[in-house]
């Protein structure tokens, strides 16, 4: 199945150090680049929805640093952060991803977005440094967690256009 063409995530693991989400938006890529990069928006959307964003900083520029920080509804909070390496509005992201548990174990992540018809296909890869990195971060509930977060940046969209 195009990935394109549906609202579906695909997940997918292009090596043994990555894992890559691919699912598409029906909206421009200058859209959706902006909810992906403008702490505004990514605050509603990024997470589950059981938890609630208590930090949401974004320095838009390379070397610049986004930190995230999700709380539970027992107040347990999770923190995740990075520095972004490239820059290129509105097509591509390139950052490191640092979950707080494992500073030790940053993944790079490359975000394409790609537009066709006005509907943009986002393609998220993310390379860890070592397999073991990538199946314990794949293993931890990224589909599931990425499934609900994209449905709601999915329902974020349609409330900016």
């Amino acid at each position: 199945m195009d990935a394109r063409n549906n609202s579906k995530l695909v997940i997918t693991l292009p090596s043994d150090k990555e894992f890559r989400l691919t699912r598409s938006f029906d909206a421009p890529r200058k859209l959706v680049f902006e909810a992906w990069t403008n702490p505004e928006h990514v605050r509603r959307w990024w997470g589950c929805d059981l938890m609630t964003m208590s930090v949401c900083e974004i320095d838009l520029r390379v070397g610049g640093a986004w930190r995230y920080v999700l709380r539970m509804p027992s107040g347990e909070e999770h923190g995740f952060g990075g520095v972004y390496r490239e820059i290129e509005p509105p097509a591509r992201l390139v950052y490191t991803f640092i979950y707080d548990p494992y500073p030790d174990t940053a993944a790079l992540n490359t975000v394409l977005f790609e537009e066709r018809d006005g509907r943009t296909t986002v393609t998220e890869t993310v390379l860890h440094q070592t397999t073991e990195a990538r199946d314990a971060h794949f293993q931890s509930g990224v589909e599931a967690g990425a499934h609900e977060t994209l449905k709601r940046l999915e329902a974020l969209l349609r409330t900016m256009q």
